[in-house]
């Protein structure tokens, strides 16, 4: 009998998706995370003599547009569900915490890894600035085990909330930067080209993608909940019984995941940031009807669409290593993805939560949890399709040690630092701020140290 190839990816797709949710709760008490095994599992399987196809985008163009769409997806669906389990109400006051980390983290890491690449990698410039871009933003996706819980738990965790916020932001957020690395090919000096992207690029897709997922998400929520307060009550459970509140299904998550598409879609159309429109959009939506156990089964259900693709690219990105992706990886490089981790996230990070009233312990935690991954290969994919950068190798090479750095470290790391952080009390902003937050209407303070 002829083996199959293709018919050996579905048994090893399935067993995957059958074992993800036992073994996240398993790993967990193991110091481990769920894409570290998966990673190293797709790495393995890619080693055997079985004919599995390769999987290398710094060679071949079309593994680089399959990369950019797959990756494009899950992280509309991981900023999805990230929005929608936001129980805070938006205000300045509220996310005031959340600013610096997009001002000032992110800004001096791009400037630091794309400095090191150039120097050190010996980069052309564009290629230099695509790869900061690339590795700046934290990831929505690996960083689950660091997010704030589903909807409606109503507990408050200022290191959670902060992490969750900025992954959801700064993955809009460096494609100014991705889009200033694509004009930037082939430029030799400044000129009306750097002009043409502060406005475009920098100022109008971003207000763009704010004002979309903001109308959108308004109008998908007075879709949801006006309807279905116009709508007779057939079924009663015994949670709900005599309450005079709607039943809602699983189904209800279509409604909220084609919203989202839509405003994701939309802001493109129209030149803004969709991945900020999506997140906009969740957190819009969210804020309609705060009490709502929608948000949860809407949350519930976008959270299992990000489980399965999540398995088939954690098994990818395990099958790129095993392709060679790294061949070209140089000691420098490797240098520049541990400086990355070690030092100017967390130097960055830190300085940006100097101005955050968290205790020292929960700062050091915000800066030192910036997870990397699916969205950097999405800008380096992104940024391959879209114009012709030199080096691509060593750009995938680089990127690919990173991640995999981040995977393993903040996979081993991240439950023990929370817990550590929760045991002092030290995930709760303290002070003046604290007081002051807790008297925000709507939100509800817990102080607690069981994760959420």
């Amino acid at each position: 009998m002829d083996f199959d190839p293709r018919i050996f990816m579905f048994i090893i797709f399935g067993l995957g998706l059958v074992l993800a949710v036992g073994l996240e709760r398993r790993l967990a008490d193991h110091w481990l995370s769920l894409p570290l095994v998966y990673v190293a599992a797709g790495w393995a399987v890619c080693q055997l003599p079985l004919g599995l196809p390769h999987f290398n985008p710094a060679s071949d163009g079309f593994d680089a547009i399959t990369l950019e769409y797959v990756t494009e997806f899950i992280v509309i669906a991981s900023l999805m569900a990230a929005g929608i389990a936001i129980d805070r109400p938006v205000s300045w006051k509220n996310w005031r915490q959340i600013w610096p980390l997009l001002v000032i983290a992110m800004p001096v890491t791009i400037a630091a890894v794309a400095l090191l690449g150039w120097w050190a990698l010996g980069l052309a410039p564009a290629s230099a600035i695509l790869l900061g871009a690339a590795l700046a933003p934290t990831d929505p996706v690996l960083a689950r085990s660091v997010q704030v819980g589903p909807p409606g738990e109503n507990k408050r965790h200022d290191v959670r909330f902060s992490l969750t916020v900025e992954a959801g932001l700064n993955d809009g957020l460096a494609f100014p930067f991705t889009y200033l690395a694509i004009a930037a090919v082939g430029m030799t000096a400044l000129g009306g080209w750097t002009v043409q992207w502060f406005a475009l690029d920098l100022v109008w897709r971003i207000l763009a993608g704010c004002a979309v997922g903001w109308a959108v998400g308004r109008a998908g929520a007075w879709y949801v909940f006006e309807r279905e307060a116009d709508s007779p009550i057939e079924d009663i459970d015994e949670e709900s019984e005599g309450s005079g509140r709607p039943i809602y299904s699983t189904s209800e998550g279509l409604v909220v995941l084609g919203t989202l598409l839509l405003a994701y879609g939309l802001a493109e159309v129209v030149e803004g940031y969709g991945f900020l429109a999506v997140f906009v959009g969740a957190v819009t939506a969210r804020q309609r009807e705060n009490r709502s156990r929608y948000h949860k089964i809407s949350h519930h259900f976008i959270d299992q669409i990000e489980q399965i693709v999540l398995v088939a690219v954690l098994f990818g990105f395990g099958a790129m290593l095993a392709s060679g992706v790294l061949d070209a990886l140089t000691l420098p490089a490797a240098l520049l993805g541990c400086a990355l981790v070690f030092v100017i996230r967390p130097l960055a990070g830190l300085a940006a939560e100097s101005l955050s009233f968290l205790p020292l312990p929960g700062k050091l935690a915000v800066a030192f949890l910036g997870v990397r991954g699916m969205g950097s290969i999405y800008y380096l994919a992104y940024g391959q399709n879209h114009a012709d950068f030199a080096q691509l190798d060593l750009l995938w090479a680089t990127a690919s040690f990173t991640i995999l750095l981040s995977i393993v470290v903040h996979g081993i790391v991240a439950g023990p630092i929370i817990s550590a952080v929760e045991r002092r009390k030290a995930h709760i902003h303290t002070g003046q701020e604290a007081e002051m937050l807790s008297h925000s209407p709507g939100l509800a303070i817990k102080r607690t140290a069981k994760p959420e």
